[in-house]
């Protein structure tokens, strides 16, 4: 197990969430005020919770919290003996100490810099995803939920732990830059390859897609279910044939998947006019029963019962000392390991368990307290 040390920013603090989850030791150090992730929202009863917001919940969880004044000449010298034990450190771009002064104190050190220029819509926009998302006749918007911000930080974990391993193989330490506007570019990809090899621009479609005739999320019953059909024969007609409807049977030129594109969406108006009358569960079924890709589009409420999460382990009840009993997720790498994560730490919770590892006794801790330095 390697200790590695997390002051990242938001677009990369799954990163660190990850290498958690894969069983490293994990201390995020932070100003005594606590860091962005406690403050982002929404909060109980509205107000600020620096313990109990929900990004701080989860990216945070199986972490080990440390304030720390880095600026400050004491809480430089305590960082430096931290780093000296380290095995790698995550942070934001540009950082406060020179690397010089880390290599000094831990030439083995993995640094993995993560360039970053917020606020997130600049850098979603500069990757070109927005030209790409939201209603066509309506303004470009940004993906909900920040959810963009566990895709930079799958990569700055995969970056991180390939070093680590250099490192390991090596005996030397490694320097790694990711670009947070780089991976968002790479959700791309699809994009350009079509642009590419036939000429099509991608526009935006709301919830329909593009890069097939038939995909998207669309309305049923009980919300919305997403299915996407691939462009050949066989897959047409099981759906043709599931569907029933003369106005989509009768039209040859939907037989052939250029016909399809010229009418998308005529065709997917007459799907959804058909699933409203079915249930996301019916329908995701009976999709599935015929070899087509299809899936329900789950609200918040809709994962905390779902049955595959459940079974898989993914979700588990555990004992909130101000919640009572809730349902807490797992994660991507500690799922399926059967590890489960500590809750997300209080603020300056292992202060005096990571500072007398360093050496540094009760007296020393308060008077660093006393001086603002924890």
């Amino acid at each position: 197990m390697s200790l590695i040390i997390d002051m990242t920013g938001h677009s990369a603090a799954y990163a660190a969430r990850l290498l958690a989850e894969a069983g490293h030791e994990v201390v995020r150090v932070e100003s005594r005020t606590g860091d962005i992730l406690r403050r982002l929202g929404p909060h109980p009863d509205g107000r600020l919770d620096l313990e109990h917001g929900p990004y701080h919940l989860f990216l945070n969880m199986g972490k080990k919290s440390l304030t720390l004044d880095v600026k400050s000449p004491a809480g430089q010298q305590i960082f430096l003996k931290l780093v000296g034990k380290a095995d790698a450190l995550v942070a934001n771009d540009p950082f406060p100490l020179e690397e010089m002064l880390l290599r000094e104190a831990n030439s083995r050190l993995v640094l993995t810099l993560v360039e970053d220029a917020p606020p997130e819509i600049c850098a979603y926009a500069r990757s070109g995803l927005m030209s790409i998302t939201g209603l066509p006749s309506q303004t470009p918007v940004i993906a909900g939920g920040h959810v963009i911000y566990a895709i930079t930080g799958l990569y700055t974990a995969i970056a991180t732990a390939a070093a680590m391993n250099a490192q390991q193989c090596a005996g030397e330490g490694r320097s790694v830059r990711v670009s947070v506007q780089q991976c968002l570019e790479s959700l791309m990809e699809q994009a350009m390859v079509a642009y590419t090899s036939t000429g099509e621009i991608t526009r935006r479609r709301g919830l329909r897609g593009q890069i097939t005739a038939i995909s998207g999320a669309l309305a049923c019953a009980d919300g919305y279910w997403l299915v996407s059909v691939p462009p050949n024969p066989e897959s047409w007609s099981r759906l043709k044939e599931w569907i029933g409807d003369p106005e989509l049977s009768e039209d040859r030129s939907l037989d052939e998947d250029a016909g399809r594109n010229r009418k998308r969406d005529f065709v997917l108006n007459r799907i959804e006019v058909w699933s409203k009358r079915f249930s996301k569960e019916e329908l995701v079924t009976g999709a599935q029963e015929r070899h087509i890709a299809a899936s329900p589009v789950a609200t918040p409420a809709d994962l905390v019962c779902d049955p595959q999460l459940l079974a898989r382990g993914f979700l588990t009840e555990v004992e909130d000392p101000d919640s009572g009993r809730i349902m807490v997720p797992g994660g991507a790498i500690s799922t399926p390991r059967g590890f489960r994560l500590a809750p997300a730490p209080a603020l300056g919770q292992h202060n005096a368990e990571i500072l007398t590892k360093l050496g540094y006794s009760k007296l020393d801790q308060q008077a660093f307290m006393e001086s603002g330095v924890l």
